[in-house]
């Protein structure tokens, strides 16, 4: 523990130590007159509980001014996120008023606003390719912006996805490794402070393997968010004059999320999206960091006082 203000903790020490020095001695003399007296004091030690608090409150209080700070861990969201956004033609259905990459859209932005500055965004668009839109920063307004600009197109890769995504975090470029390659793939690293939150409807259309890719996340350390944007019974959707119908894959996004420790999330309504960002489990890493007691050690000194004067009021019917 350390001290800002190390002046005040020597007349914290030589205030307290005087106090004390003087209870004991007041007390000496009146056990002397008492026995000169031909009395004696008895074994009341309960009338020394409420001078003790005090005299600890008080102690307290000083040393509070001395400004006392201690080195704690201190949990903290941290890391990089990775918003990899479905942007295929299905996201355009209305099945998720006003559309499914709408409330998508103002979900996220909601979302990127709410985090602190030592978490880093990215985001990736995906249809039946991927195209990183932002790299990760902490710069929310650049974030913001590149979520309003995404548009609908194409179709569904869920395994270029979490690729791209993947390579925003590694910061080299990520693909499955060849079964008939003489040489092993190599290592990505272990990035285990990473999150992909991946908003799809589950609807994959085109390869390379999801679940694939999903291994190799986990094999990094990065663990998958699925939410599932739509709904089950699902919609139809015009498409290049065509209606499609397309529907919610929950089994899919299960899958690819267990298979990084992730989880699923349904969101069916805007404001059920809205929630399920609220209740995304990012990661949590534990900084040391130095901590002022100050605040802490004037509330116990007040509880303590607050004690010793029920106590002396309850037990002697007066303060002091």
């Amino acid at each position: 523990m350390t001290f800002g203000s190390p002046g005040f903790l020597v007349v914290a020490v030589l205030v307290a130590g005087g106090l004390s020095f003087g209870y004991w001695w007041l007390q000496r003399q009146r056990s002397q007159a008492l026995a000169a007296a031909g009395l004696t004091t008895g074994r009341a030690v309960r009338r020394h509980v409420p001078p003790v608090l005090f005299l600890a409150a008080l102690t307290l209080l000083l040393l509070s001014v001395a400004r006392p700070e201690a080195t704690l861990p201190v949990a903290r969201a941290a890391g990089t996120v990775v918003l990899a956004f479905d942007v295929s033609n299905s996201m355009a259905a209305d099945d998720v008023a006003p559309s499914r990459i709408a409330a998508a859209q103002t979900a996220a932005v909601s979302f990127v606003e709410a985090q602190p500055d030592s978490v880093s965004i990215g985001i990736v668009a995906f249809d039946q390719g991927a195209l990183t839109t932002q790299q990760p920063t902490s710069d929310r307004t650049a974030t913001t912006a590149a979520i309003k600009r995404l548009q609908v197109n194409g179709g569904t890769s869920l395994g270029q996805a979490i690729l791209a995504s993947l390579t925003v975090i590694v910061g080299k470029p990520v693909s499955l490794p060849d079964p008939d390659a003489a040489e092993p793939p190599a290592e990505l690293g272990y990035f285990g402070n990473a999150t992909i939150v991946l908003l799809s409807d589950g609807e994959d259309t085109g390869g390379p393997d999801a679940v694939a890719a999903a291994q190799l996340a986990a094999t990094a350390g990065v663990h998958i968010e699925t939410v599932g944007v739509g709904t089950v019974d699902g919609t139809t959707v015009e498409v290049d004059g065509y209606r499609v119908a397309t529907a919610l894959n929950e089994e899919l996004l299960t899958t690819l999320a267990q298979t990084t420790t992730g989880s699923y999330h349904r969101a069916e309504t805007a404001e059920g999206l809205r929630d399920v960002y609220d209740s995304l489990d990012l990661r949590l890493t534990t900084e040391r960091k130095p901590v002022e007691l100050t605040g802490a050690a004037a509330a116990i000194a007040l509880l303590l006082l607050t004690i010793g004067g029920l106590l002396m009021t309850t037990w002697f019917g007066r303060i002091l």
